[in-house]
């Protein structure tokens, strides 16, 4: 109905069509977005450093992907659990201790790998390391929905965020590629470590931006779960479709860059990938939507489906580069508008715990993709392991359509006198 809103930054009126310009210029944001981005780095290059260390210190695909789905696991049950304890006690009460954790653990996974130590040894150092993976991506959203409460701009800031998460993950991987690579196979871990350090300190010295406790008003709720809201648990179950796309991506081009004696080429695939996603966001945060995000949501994953199960067949690096872009295309406006429906399905005062629990489903779907796809590797064909993105999406797809219906956002403060008559939510884009 309204067509304008009163800008934080200037106080003046935003249009109905918003863009990056002014999302950007809401007063305090760069004093969160530059430290968030760099603490979020270290994220892009985890996974991948792990599968190059692991792999490099045994020969096995398989026991390297087995490795990181350790990680990638341990971090999927966890990050709720850390997105949960933010929403009650504050980001920097759960950063400060969380970034020294996960430092700690990375440098004793990087040791133990390098002394050839027995399997579990590295599991045991694998689980603390993806458990205290600090949720700053999840955080910043939920920093962009107190800064933006009731705007047009949200849309905006969901696609924001994921061209930024998409540029972590172009310059990511090339950078722990080009470490393990170049300089040393623990490298890139040992950076990593670093980085979370440092990037996660900054980030928790932004005191002034993050959520005040209950914020919204919703600390009478007894802090309800965001998984009991139907909506989430769908959404959940397409985060795992996109999670087994970049975890398949991860393993099998590593693999086809092995297989072809040029190894240093997997950081440009992978970047090539990531490159598709982050164009995709930009653009699709810039147009101005007239279909419903619910329907958007499964168009957009029908299409990542096709194009994911076009990876298998590709059997050259340029065409292996191309179904790649296509399918960072397909990914970035899914993410985006999984993200825009969270703003409708979840209450204020649990939202960093429902975009925890949609990255964790990211991170279980890498998980066992890459545990899938390395044994695939280990096993069967040279590419063998494309077949896990195509699987996972097309099973996600199917469960999407399927429970489209709660995906619609709940009709609040509308209560009908007398009991009489029941209002249908529809859905409002």
């Amino acid at each position: 109905m309204a067509s304008t809103v009163t800008s934080e930054s200037a106080g003046t009126p935003v249009s109905s069509r918003p863009g990056y310009g002014q999302l950007l210029r809401t007063r305090g944001v760069w004093a969160f977005l530059l430290p968030g981005f760099a603490a979020r780095q270290p994220f892009a290059m985890l996974t991948i450093s792990i599968v190059l260390l692991v792999q490099h210190t045994t020969g096995s695909y398989g026991t390297a992907g087995a490795v990181a789905a350790a990680t990638g696991v341990s971090m999927a049950l966890f990050a709720p659990f850390t997105g949960r304890l933010a929403d009650r006690h504050g980001q920097r009460a759960v950063l400060l201790p969380g970034v020294v954790v996960h430092s700690l653990a990375g440098l004793s996974l990087t040791a133990l790998a390098l002394t050839d130590a027995p399997l579990w040894a590295l599991f045991a150092a694998a689980v603390p390391t993806g458990a205290s993976v600090p949720q700053v991506g999840p955080m910043v959203r939920a920093r962009w929905g107190v800064k933006l409460q009731g705007s047009p701009l949200m849309t905006t800031a969901a696609a924001f965020e994921s061209v930024t998460d998409e540029l972590t993950f172009v310059f990511g991987p090339l950078l722990a590629t080009a470490l393990c690579t170049a300089v040393d196979p623990a490298a890139g871990l040992l950076t990593e470590a670093a980085l979370t350090l440092v990037g996660g300190l900054l980030f928790a010295a932004q005191r002034g931006s993050q959520p005040s406790v209950g914020a919204g008003g919703h600390a009478r709720v007894k802090h309800a779960s965001a998984l009991s809201v139907p909506g989430v648990r769908v959404l959940i179950v397409a985060f795992l479709g996109i999670g087994a796309v970049f975890g398949g991506m991860q393993v099998s081009l590593a693999a086809f860059s092995e297989s072809i004696g040029e190894p240093g080429l997997n950081g440009v695939l992978y970047g090539t990938f990531a490159a598709g996603n982050m164009l995709s966001g930009i653009v699709c945060g810039a147009i101005a939507w007239k279909v419903a995000p619910r329907r958007r949501l499964v168009i957009g994953y029908a299409a990542l489906a096709l194009a994911a199960s076009g990876l298998w067949a590709a059997q050259s690096v340029v065409v292996l580069a191309g179904v790649g872009l296509l399918v960072g295309m397909c990914i970035a406006p899914t993410l985006i508008t999984g993200y825009t429906l969270v703003d409708g399905l979840v209450p204020a005062g649990a939202r960093t715990e429902a975009f925890t629990w949609l990255t964790g489903a990211v991170a279980l779907g890498q998980a066992a993709a890459v545990t899938i796809a390395g044994q695939l590797e280990d096993r069967l064909w040279d590419g063998a392991g494309f077949l896990v993105p195509m699987g996972g999406t097309l099973l996600a797809l199917a469960t999407l359509v399927a429970l489209r219906s709660r995906l619609v956002p709940p009709v609040v403060n509308r209560t009908v006198a007398r009991g009489v008559g029941h209002r249908v939510p529809v859905t409002v884009d």
